[in-house]
C-alpha cells in the first residue's frame, strides 16, 4: 500500500466480484467502487426492480463508508447506472430516501448491461472527516 492512499474492505458488504477493493480512501475523499445489488451474505443478487436494487446498492455503500469511518450521507457525488431509464422516477424516490437533507451531487447513466444481471449500480465518492482520514 502506498502512504498516500489505503484501501477499505467492508465486512458488512458484498465480496468484490473482480479485481478491485470496495474504496480507496486518498487524502480527505473516500472512493467507492461501484456497488450492485449483492446480499452481502449470500452474493446473490436481490431485487426485483430498479428502486429495489437501488436501495440494496446503496445499503451496500452505505457499509463501505461505515467501514472507513464515514456515512453515506457525507457523500459529495455518486453516480448511478441504469439499465432501464423508465425507471428514473422509481429510483429518484429511494435515492430521496437516503438523502432528505443536502443530498450529494450525482449523475445517472444510462448503459446496456451490468454485472451478474443487475439494473441497477451506484458508486460514491465520498467526504471523510478529519478523524476517519487515512494518511
Amino acid at each position: 500500500m502506498a502512504s498516500h492512499r489505503g484501501t477499505v474492505t467492508a465486512d458488512n458488504a458484498p465480496s468484490a466480484i473482480g479485481p478491485y477493493s470496495h474504496g480507496v480512501i486518498a487524502g480527505s475523499l473516500l472512493f467507492c467502487s461501484g456497488q450492485i445489488p449483492l446480499d452481502p451474505d449470500t452474493g446473490e443478487l436481490v431485487g426485483a426492480t430498479a428502486a429495489e436494487q437501488a436501495a440494496r446498492c446503496l445499503l451496500n455503500l452505505d457499509a463501505v463508508c461505515a467501514a472507513a469511518g464515514a456515512y453515506l450521507a457525507d457523500a459529495v457525488r455518486l453516480t448511478i447506472y441504469m439499465v432501464d431509464l423508465s425507471d428514473f422516477a422509481a429510483v429518484n424516490e429511494v435515492y430521496a430516501s437516503f438523502f432528505e437533507d443536502e443530498p450529494p451531487a450525482r449523475v445517472t447513466v444510462g448503459v446496456a448491461a451490468l454485472p451478474k444481471g443487475a439494473i441497477v449500480e451506484i458508486d460514491a465518492i465520498v467526504a471523510l472527516s478529519p478523524a476517519a482520514e487515512r494518511a
